[in-house]
């Protein structure tokens, strides 16, 4: 009978149980009722089948940025940099430096562009929790303008390194070379390959966002919770009636003001 052995228990409550299993119970919970006569059950069952697929999927991802990280890096002090803000008319230009164990592994790190912003918010914490260092820099805006964005993305990335404390055995870069350490090694699209450079634009996301977000409060009307600082139409008309505020960098907006003005 379906109530008896191992089909004890209602049918609701094994298809909630099957639906709620952590990943690791999964198989064993869908072999245990594989034989159960019951519809509902047989559809969470196979419903917790597939989530398993999906999960297993991601861990296999998951693993391969930490297998890189370790064929890039080696065992000693790696760490992965990244910035956020290089493309924005407003705000500072932001990087992070995350140096990751390779145990316990972070699972759904990614791309901070591939994530939700909940989710990136879930992670930074994660990381915050597991990261051997973390160091951040902000290149302000009046910088940029002063000696422009090359210069800016090295002297954030040499700083952010100075900010985690350590001496690197390996800094792994997103994107081209900087050469801003002697130890660097850099990826294209490395933040969707290795480990700790999803980590770093996970945080440095998170971080600049948050500055955004408080920055909207200082000069309202710019749209800057919503933009981040890039140039969204809104943000941009705003300009256009009203000025620069003093987080615009003026260098970038030639095309939006005949003579730029400050708030």
């Amino acid at each position: 009978m379906a109530g008896d052995g191992i089909h004890a228990g209602s049918a609701r409550d094994v298809a909630a149980r099957l639906s709620s299993a952590p990943y690791d119970e999964i198989t064993s919970l869908a072999e245990r009722y594989a034989e159960d006569p019951r519809k509902q059950v047989q559809n969470a069952r196979k419903a917790a089948l597939k989530r398993y697929e999906r999960e297993h999927a991601e861990r296999v991802r998951v693993e391969a940025m930490y297998q890189t990280q370790r064929e890039l890096g080696g065992e000693g002090i790696v760490l992965g940099i990244d910035e956020v803000g290089r493309g924005a008319i407003a705000g500072p230009l932001t990087v992070c430096a995350v140096a990751l164990p390779y145990k316990p592994q972070i699972w759904g790190i990614n791309d901070s562009k591939q994530l939700t912003p909940a989710r990136r918010e879930i992670l930074a914490a994660r990381i915050a929790e597991v990261a051997t260092c973390i160091g951040i820099a902000h290149i302000e805006p009046a910088s940029i303008d002063a000696v422009g964005m090359a210069t800016s993305l090295r002297m954030a990335m040499a700083q952010a390194i100075e900010d985690t404390g350590v001496d690197p055995d390996c800094v792994l870069i997103d994107g081209n070379p900087v050469h801003v350490h002697h130890k660097e090694r850099c990826v294209v699209k490395g933040d969707a390959k290795i480990a700790c450079i999803a980590a770093a634009s996970i945080v440095a996301k998170v971080t600049r966002d948050e500055l955004m977000v408080a920055y909207d409060e200082e000069y309202p009307g710019y749209h800057l919770a919503e933009c981040k600082g890039y140039g969204s139409a809104e943000h941009i008309a705003t300009i256009r009636e009203r000025g620069l505020s003093p987080i615009h960098r003026v260098s970038f907006c030639g095309n939006f003001l005949e003579t730029p003005r400050l708030f």
